[in-house]
């Protein structure tokens, strides 16, 4: 009879010895599959790490990558290891269109549109892009417009940068972005010029759920004649408070 992940399990509870903590739910595979989830959830981890930090034996922890794997909620990042997978990020994203974060979110949409005299938009993030789930336009004659519904890249803008700092990688994750990541981490806020259409610019700041994981981005954006480098450096705390307005409600609901 084929060995089962149960029966791999009942071989020696640790690589290294040591006993790994009793199943919160007492559903093995199912704890053990959290267990994998939690120790990636920081970042890509190699496989020994895995094993290590979950106290599965090589085998099990093999056999459970792999089953995540097919499932997508796992991925092989080359050179670096595992990491949370695009099913994961699907699963988040109709998550978050279920919780009321909208509602939550835009008084600080509309106080931030008011303290700028720009455009505001608020970002979830879909696997490899970023969708637009409420905006608030500008009384300017000229600004920007970004519908509600809106699919963008996640490669290109501010509140892309965002999403790429504190979240997985993406295949548009290019050089140039790479290289903006530390310094939008430093500030924590992200700024762009024309990088997703000619003559916009725009600065972006994370939202943080409870638990500190990213759950969306808050921008303001408008013309780059308005919005130059000095002026995104002056709206970059305005952004970053409406950010934090945000995460207090959260708290709060």
């Amino acid at each position: 009879m084929p060995r089962t992940i149960e029966d791999d399990e009942a071989i020696g509870q640790s690589v290294s010895g040591t006993k790994r903590p009793t199943p919160a739910t007492g559903v093995g595979v199912l704890d053990r599959a959290v267990d994998v989830l939690d120790a990636v959830e920081g970042g890509a981890r190699s496989f020994t790490t895995i094993a290590e930090t979950t106290g599965l034996t090589k085998p099990t922890a093999h056999r459970m990558i792999t089953a995540l794997q097919a499932h997508g909620f796992l991925m092989h990042v080359g050179g670096v290891g595992y990491a949370l997978g695009p099913r994961l990020l699907n699963l988040q994203t109709t998550a978050l269109r279920e919780l009321p974060l909208r509602q939550l979110a835009r008084p600080a949409l509309e106080q931030l549109a008011r303290t700028t005299g720009e455009s505001t938009q608020l970002y979830i993030r879909d696997g490899d892009r970023r969708i637009c789930v409420d905006a608030v336009e500008s009384d300017n004659e000229l600004r920007t417009i970004v519908q509600v519904g809106a699919s963008l890249p996640l490669g290109r803008g501010s509140a892309g940068k965002v999403f790429l700092a504190w979240g997985p990688p993406s295949d548009e994750d290019v050089e140039d972005v790479r290289q903006s990541i530390a310094t939008t981490r430093r500030r924590r806020w992200a700024d762009s010029y024309g990088e997703r259409e000619a003559g916009v610019a725009s600065v972006s700041a994370p939202i943080f759920g409870p638990n500190d994981q990213l759950l969306a981005a808050i921008s303001v954006s408008g013309p780059r004649s308005r919005l130059a480098p000095l002026q995104a450096k002056r709206y970059g705390p305005a952004v970053v408070d409406a950010a934090k307005q945000v995460e207090r409600l959260l708290e709060r609901d």
